[in-house]
């Protein structure tokens, strides 16, 4: 079966390791271990591979993340997939650094990514891994404080969690959704 994983986040060299381009990271990992690269393509950069019986085409959408949808759509359009086989890997606020959420629809939550998402497809039930990327920050800076690069302390945790996310892409794809969370969402970090 294929599966479509987008990885959020802002293309260019200034938005790089930032917390809210943590979707890129992740599926940067999962394309590297795969022994893959990225291609650029309309409405962002693909990255095809095998994880076993599953075929992965990778997006990290080069729309910036407010417009996110446009690349979603066109791309489940092309690749002939349905929602169901989508999984959008997103950065999250209301997380604690380093800890993995496996839902199979919901709330945008205020991400701009994925509420554009949403409007785009016409729907809430798509399946999101989303990383806590922590809230340390003074109101009124969430803007500031997603657009900022991750500490010395969490930069040491940053692969095992990384490596954390691409196995809970794999179970998905391979194990399906439900399996996943039940295996995955008790974990702490």
């Amino acid at each position: 079966m294929k599966y479509l994983i987008v990885g959020l986040g802002n293309i260019g060299e200034a938005y790089w390791g930032t917390r809210h381009n943590m979707g890129f990271r992740i599926v940067n990992e999962l394309a590297e271990l795969a022994g893959v690269s990225f291609q650029d393509e309309r409405y962002g950069a693909i990255a095809r591979m095998r994880v076993k019986n599953a075929e992965i085409v990778a997006l990290k959408p080069n729309t910036y993340m407010n417009l996110s949808g446009l690349a979603v759509r066109y791309r489940l359009q092309k690749e002939e997939l349905p929602v169901s086989q989508l999984l959008i890997v997103v950065d999250d606020l209301a997380l604690p650094f380093g800890t993995l959420r496996l839902k199979p629809g919901g709330s945008h939550g205020g991400h701009n990514g994925l509420r554009h998402i949403e409007e785009t497809l016409a729907t809430k039930e798509y399946a999101r891994l989303r990383f806590g990327i922590g809230n340390d920050f003074e109101p009124g800076r969430q803007y500031d404080y997603v657009l900022s690069k991750f500490e010395e302390a969490e930069l040491e945790k940053m692969p095992e969690r990384v490596t954390k996310a691409v196995a809970v892409i794999h179970s998905f794809c391979l194990s399906g959704i439900d399996f996943t969370m039940n295996h995955f969402n008790s974990l702490t970090v």
